[in-house]
């Protein structure tokens, strides 16, 4: 009798429990009984990224607007990673996914102290605005350093990692966060014409270059919103494309999050000067909502009443949107207060120790070397150096954009006075300006064997619409690829000097070098590496850490080797479209090791890549696999198809395995305007850099 009751017990608490979730309303049900309710005041207000708060209805204030590029942005102390251009030169999407997870737990932090404290404000939400996944298709963008780099399928794979570090386990109760992959779409800059250029480009360049990134994010990972870009898309802005929205995004590609404006994005619709879509705010509303733009971050919305009074908009196309911000605030926890997982993390993570180690693991790997004539590196401890140039202790240098603002920062001149007692530490010369007498500094280094040089450029030259205007620089976009002449000429007067010279290159961007492969025995391409970048740069420089960094974009000679910045077309770009020589390829990266690859065996739909590490330092390699369609004469010269990295210890091999399935193989197709698995013959190109390949031919 008591087995009966216990097995009664269970099974009726089992039926109970399913009657609750059943009865239980989906997020968006609770939404659409919500919107219900509302006037079309209140629901004018929940539609902007600064939301008031409907009292009445339970619905508290909420401000979508946050930034996490590399941390959790604008809102003071936090750990600061290595911009994520240099996080492409890891090749490691589990990095970056464990890098997004510790940023996701300390925007949660943040949230919880904020809301202790009485209200999330700007930057202290949980909606995050990155990942930046536009394609970096021309080094002069200043914003280029927000990506992960020029090509779509990298960018793919590690924006994807991005978006399952922030947004947490699929299928908790409480979504952790939401991300945001932007700027939909073909968006690259120039930063001075953002507001009023029309990006035209072929259908097959859209489908190839521009979207595969954010089909990725949509489709396999699942990011929770896309924000719409500044510019026009084939006449149309694109908050207002319903090519780009209904067709390919909510159509095609099955999407059901929220569409999110620039900001301030639908304002150009109708601002004089600018795209001249829109006669007004409210027609500009009316277009950006009916079109699928859920949120403005802007002030155009508060015409929604107008467009609706007007006859310009429907009530239910307002009522759309509301339902998809509401749904996506029930799913967070925030409408309720609903207690998560992470309300339990503590307060001191956030740029703890934990974090800083990952910081600090994530920039050794981002580190590029890019000559290394006569293995001058590691430097020899017993070498005189020194330490020249604006870049050697500048923190916010090492921040980036979009940034947080840690309580410590290790410069370069930090890092190595610890390591190197006595090292004298010079400025030199400024970033930029003119050329100046440098006979005191050789002075000044006159016993000294080795110059380690930190120059490059700096956040303040270049990135997002800024009111810059110096020689090879033009509101935050860059004129010219060319170390600035000031830098140029000190390191030339260091070479004419007789000293080794070790050249440490801070940039976001790819940088003309040619005089530097002459004037410099050593190139050590450094980025913004964060806020423990020059623990990683001293760690490579002494020969602690071998670097494995490959370049996430080509390296040209000179400006000249580039199509006009505004044209959009792929042709001539990336290393996938260039046929010039490069100064540096995608995918290049030298170690402190030598590796050799063998011959390559296809068996079924895998490939096998041996690689030998023939040197004497224990080291890390990014295995790269390329395809080519020879059939496909208007194709790309190599598209990237797979990559892993592999820890190989000195004179021992390793095995590398790529599955062949049908994604690897998509090519154009003309007939279905798309890109699709395509049968033929195909060449496996494989490798250590884009140049440097081997070859395997299949008929599929």
């Amino acid at each position: 009798m008591g087995i009966l009751y216990s097995l009664m017990k269970r099974i009726t608490l089992l039926l109970l429990t399913l009657a609750a979730v059943c009865c239980t309303p989906s997020p968006e049900q609770r939404a659409k009984e919500l919107v219900a309710k509302m006037t079309i005041e209140q629901k004018t207000a929940l539609m902007a990224h600064q939301s008031s708060p409907i009292d009445e209805l339970g619905i508290p204030a909420y401000n979508w607007w946050n930034e996490a590029l590399h941390g959790v942005a604008r809102n003071g102390k936090a750990t600061v990673f290595p911009m994520p251009i240099a996080m492409a030169a890891s090749f490691d999407e589990a990095l970056v996914n464990e890098v997004f997870t510790a940023v996701s737990d300390e925007g949660r932090v943040k949230n919880r102290q904020a809301l202790q404290e009485g209200e999330a404000g700007w930057y202290q939400g949980v909606t995050f605005w990155t990942p930046n996944i536009n394609i970096f298709r021309d080094p002069r963008w200043g914003r280029g350093m927000e990506t992960y780099g020029e090509d779509p399928y990298l960018t793919g794979r590690l924006g994807m990692a991005v978006v399952r570090g922030l947004q947490g386990p699929a299928g908790s109760r409480v979504d952790k966060a939401h991300a945001c992959a932007k700027h939909f779409a073909v968006h690259s800059g120039p930063e001075w014409s953002r507001h009023t250029y029309d990006a035209r480009v072929s259908e097959r360049d859209l489908r190839e270059t521009y979207l595969p990134a954010f089909k990725d994010l949509v489709t396999k990972a699942g990011v929770k919103e896309v924000m719409i870009a500044y510019n026009r898309f084939r006449g149309e802005p694109c908050g207002a494309s319903d090519y780009l929205i209904n067709t390919v995004l909510r159509g095609e590609w099955g999407y059901k999050g929220l569409v999110v404006s620039d900001c301030w994005a639908v304002s150009d619709f109708y601002v004089p000067g600018r795209h001249d879509f829109s006669p007004d705010a409210a027609h500009a509303v009316a277009q950006a909502i009916h079109t699928g733009t859920d949120l403005e971050c802007g002030d155009s919305y508060v015409h929604i009443p107008e467009a609706v009074a007007e006859g310009l908009l429907s009530e239910a196309e307002v009522d759309r949107s509301l339902v998809r911000l509401l749904a996506a605030r029930i799913r967070l926890g925030e409408l309720d207060g609903d207690t998560s997982p992470w309300d339990y993390l503590p307060d001191d993570i956030v740029e703890g120790e934990e974090h800083r180690a990952l910081s600090l693991k994530m920039a050794r790997e981002t580190l590029v070397l890019l000559q290394n004539r006569d293995n001058v590196l590691p430097l020899d401890p017993n070498a005189r150096i020194a330490l020249v140039g604006p870049n050697a202790d500048d923190r916010e240098m090492m921040w980036g954009n979009y940034n947080p603002i840690p309580e410590r920062t290790v410069t370069l001149a930090d890092a190595l006075r610890e390591r190197i007692p006595g090292l004298p530490v010079i400025e030199g010369c400024p970033l930029v300006g003119p050329s100046a007498p440098v006979g005191s500094l050789l002075k000044q280094l006159e016993k000294v064997d080795v110059v380690i040089f930190a120059g490059g450029i700096s956040p303040k030259l270049e990135g997002e619409e800024m009111p810059v205007e110096v020689p090879g620089f033009r509101g935050g976009d860059r004129t010219s690829l060319e170390l600035p002449q000031v830098q140029r000429d000190l390191l030339a007067a260091l070479h004419a000097a007789g000293k080794k010279v070790v050249f440490v290159n801070f940039s976001g961007s790819a940088m003309g070098l040619v005089p530097e492969t002459q004037s410099c025995d050593a190139i050590l391409q450094a980025w913004y590496p964060g806020e423990e970048g020059g623990t990683a740069i001293a760690e490579v420089l002494l020969g602690e850490v071998s670097p494995s960094g490959k370049l996430p974009l080509t390296f040209y000679k000179n400006v000249e080797q580039l199509p006009d910045f505004e044209d959009y077309a792929m042709k001539g770009r990336t290393y996938r479209y260039f046929e010039g020589e490069p100064l540096f390829p995608f995918g290049f990266g030298l170690s402190y090791t030598s590796f050799e690859y063998g011959s390559a065996s296809v068996k079924g739909r895998k490939l096998t890549v041996p690689v030998k590490n023939t040197g004497a330092v224990d080291a890390w390699e990014t295995v790269q696999l390329y395809v080519r369609r020879p059939a496909d004469v208007e194709g790309p010269l190599k598209s990237l198809r797979g990559f892993e990295r592999v820890f190989v210890p000195a004179g021992q091999s390793a095995e590398v395995c790529f599955k062949l399935t049908d994604e690897v193989f998509t090519a154009w197709s003309k007939e279905k305007q798309d890109m699709v698995p395509t049968r033929g013959e195909w060449e496996l190109l494989y490798g250590g850099s884009s140049a440097d390949l081997q070859k395997v031919t299949i008929k599929l």
